[in-house]
Order: structure tokens, then sequence, then C-alpha cells
């Protein structure tokens, strides 16, 4: 038998090149199908079944205040809220509902129909007292003013427009004569409505109005925060032009009768203005009693001043409280 190493013959060169050529095919097709660097070729999506993707999450842009002003009851003290009017508006603060109790109730439709700060100002230093007032005949004892001269006055001045109408949306309250509820006007003929919550009782005759009495709002509501909150406020602007009891006058018997819903309703308003006012401006009206329209033009400029001295806690609790939608 011949040597192991002499049967092992080279294999021939035919045979070598045909391995050779195996093998780089083979080399060949299996870079084709790694990528770089040896990781797994990339997948692609089927157009059939395509790979679900989730969106980011986008943040809702902050949208702007709806800031009311809620205007209380006081008599001849209301041309205070017009002072307070002029002021936010020259300092640019934007109000978007209004609401008004008794006197409050007069300016904030003068307000809410377009009228601004300036405009109610004229309106109010050539205002005649006489044309408001409009006396009872001797039989009636329910009050000895009828209310329908100021009802008429304000009609007139806001072309007769109702309450849904307004430039800004507006709520009037007054008090239910025969339950003791508070009611928010927020459609009908403007006039009825601030006529009711105007009707201090046993000096205005009480107003019917679907088959209902109503008297003055403040009895329930004296700075009608809360009521402001309900009609959509973000944030209420709270302006009480009542007498503090250790200082009101009491000139005459509408000023003692005004005193004593003063004192009736201040745990009302201290609760109410506590738990729904972001914030409060009480104008200096201590030397104004609530039957002297004479001093009109002394109201508005206290109001003025009330503003100016809240606004730095103004301007940082509107810009501290942007709500998102």
């Amino acid at each position: 038998m011949p040597p192991l190493e002499k049967s092992l013959k080279p294999s021939s060169p035919r045979l070598s090149r045909r391995n050779f050529s195996l093998a780089a095919a083979s080399a060949i097709l299996t870079a084709c199908t790694t990528t770089p660097g040896g990781s797994k070729p990339a997948t692609t999506a089927s157009t059939d079944n395509p790979v679900a993707t989730t969106p980011p999450p986008v943040s809702k842009p902050p949208r702007p205040l709806r800031v009311a002003i809620a205007l209380g009851g006081g008599a001849a003290r209301g041309f205070a809220h017009i002072g307070v009017i002029k002021a936010l508006e020259a300092r640019n603060v934007e109000i978007d509902l209004v609401c008004g109790t008794s006197a409050g109730s007069v300016v904030g439709a003068l307000y809410a129909s377009g009228m601004s700060g300036i405009d109610m100002n004229r309106l109010a230093l050539k205002m005649d007292e006489a044309s408001i007032s409009d006396w009872a005949m001797p039989f009636r004892t329910r009050g000895f003013l009828q209310g329908v001269a100021l009802q008429n006055y304000l009609n007139t001045t806001l072309n007769n427009r109702p309450i849904e109408k307004m430039a800004k949306p507006l709520g009037i309250v007054a008090t239910d004569l025969k339950t003791g509820q508070p009611i928010l006007f927020q459609r009908g003929n403007t006039g009825i409505a601030v006529r009711a919550s105007c009707s201090v009782p046993s000096v205005f005759e009480p107003v019917k109005i679907g088959g209902h009495e109503y008297v003055d709002g403040g009895l329930v509501s004296p700075v009608p925060a809360s009521f402001a909150r309900k009609m959509g406020a973000d944030f209420v602007i709270a302006v009480d032009i009542s007498a503090r009891p250790e200082t009101a006058l009491t000139a005459s018997s509408f000023d003692v009768l005004m005193q004593t819903f003063t004192i009736m309703g201040q745990t009302i308003k201290a609760y109410e203005l506590d738990k729904y006012a972001d914030i409060v401006i009480r104008p200096n009206l201590a030397a104004m009693n609530s039957s002297d329209f004479s001093q009109r033009n002394a109201a508005i400029l206290a109001g003025e001043e009330a503003v100016a001295k809240i606004m730095p806690e103004l301007q940082r609790k509107l810009a501290a409280g942007r709500p998102v939608v």
C-alpha cells in the first residue's frame, strides 16, 4: 500500500476555481442582507399594515380670563362706579361680564351697552334728578316713588335695547318680594329689570314681572360677586360702595333706611365677597350720604382714586390667574 501522504492528491485547478466562485457569491449575498456594522437589516412597514404612531401631546395655549365687574348698591353713592370703570379703562383692564345690584345695575346697564367710563361721566354730570323721580299718588302706600321714570330714562338712553342685546353680557339682581329669593335677570326689558333691582322697599313701589313682585336686589346680594361667577366669570372685581355702619351719615329718613339695609346685609356681603370676589374695590365715600346727588363728581373721583390705590394688587392677581382651556 502506498504511503498515506501519496494517497492525498491535490484537487484539480478547475475544481478549486469553482469552489472559490461559490464562496465569493455566498459572501456577496451575505453582505447585501446586512446593514453596516453587522446589524440586522432595517424593517420596512407594509403598505397594507402601516405602523401606528402616537403624535406628541399638544399643550393648549392659555386664554384670557373672563373678567367680571360686580357693582354693588348704594343709591347716590353709585356714581363712584363710574369712576372705577373710568380708571380701569385707563389702565387697559378688559371687562368681559357685568353684574349689578340696585344703583350698580343702573351703571352696569349703561356700561354693558357699550358706553365708556368717560361717556357715563358726561351723562352723570348733566343728569337731572327730577328726570328719574316720579312721585306716587297720595293714596298709594307701598312706596312714594313709582320708578317708572327711572325705567323710561334708562330705556330711552339705551334705545330700548334688551338685556340680551348688550355689547357685554349683563346680569341684574333683584329680590322676589314673596319668597325672598334672588333673581338674576339676563333677558328682557332692561329698564324694568333695573327698576326692580333699585326698588328700595317703602321708597319705590314693588315691580311686577311675570306674575311676581320684585324689590331691591341689595336685600339678598349687596355686591353681586356670586352672580358674576354664575355668569361664567373666572375673575371677579367687586365694587363695594355701601357705607360702613360706624361712619354712615343719616341726614334723612332715606339715609336711615339705607343704613338699616346696610346693617342687615353685612353678613351676606362679607360672605359673598370673601368667597366669590378676587379683589374688592372700596371707594372712600365716608363724607357722602346715600341721598346726596349733588356730590356725584366727588363720588366719581373717589372711584378713580380707589382703583389707583389697588392697581398693583389687581395687576398681580390678574397676571397670576390665567386659566387654560
